[in-house]
């Protein structure tokens, strides 16, 4: 039956899973050779443009051997919490539950929502509250989590959370058009995860 669906499909779509994964792909970047002709033809004052892969560094081989430790990016729009630290273990709240990430995961990519993030590095545990986000696990031991916001839980005020989520609950009950509701859901959703993080 398989079979017969493969058989089914365009060429193009059936060819795709030839295609090499992105970890099979050389670490450093090399720059097309035909577009750098064409360019220096039509503009040979001017320096070709750079592509956001000019930008980024290598991407680290993935070891033969698991490494002992994880290798941690958690970066924010407007600040990195952590760059490239090595820890034993970081706890995410992926959308379909928390998940423990160790050196030698395999490589994944999961959605965040509103929780707590703990980051254990010996005996000790950093927690964070993020808001939402993603976490990107690569196949050579890093991970790389990027929240819209997140906070550090020893400096959230409880009493704080308290009177937002009473302020939410009472928007949701006087919401008239489905915009204010669901912008009071969501603050309902972020400020109980709140609670429950600093209660549990």
């Amino acid at each position: 039956m398989l079979r017969r669906a493969l058989g089914l499909l365009p060429r193009p779509i059936a060819a795709a899973r030839a295609r090499s994964f992105s970890t099979d792909l050389p670490a450093a970047h090399t720059a097309d050779a035909t577009f750098m002709e064409a360019w220096n033809k039509v503009m040979p004052n001017m320096d070709p443009p750079k592509t956001p892969l000019s930008f980024m560094h290598p991407r680290p081989p993935t070891p033969s051997s698991i490494p002992p430790k994880l290798t941690v990016n958690f970066v924010l729009p407007y600040a990195s919490e952590l760059s490239t630290k090595e820890v034993d273990m970081v706890i995410v709240p992926a959308t379909t539950g928390q998940m423990g990430v160790l050196p030698g995961h395999v490589a994944t990519i999961a959605e965040l929502k509103p929780g707590v993030l703990s980051v254990h590095e010996g005996s000790e545990t950093t927690k964070y509250f993020v808001s939402s986000g993603f976490v990107f696990i690569h196949a050579n031991s890093f991970a790389d989590i990027i929240a819209v916001e997140a906070v550090p839980l020893d400096r959230i005020d409880a009493n704080l959370v308290q009177k937002g989520l009473a302020d939410f609950t009472q928007k949701l009950s006087s919401a008239t058009t489905e915009l204010e509701k669901a912008e009071a859901q969501i603050g309902i959703d972020v400020h109980s995860a709140l609670n429950s993080a600093l209660t549990g």
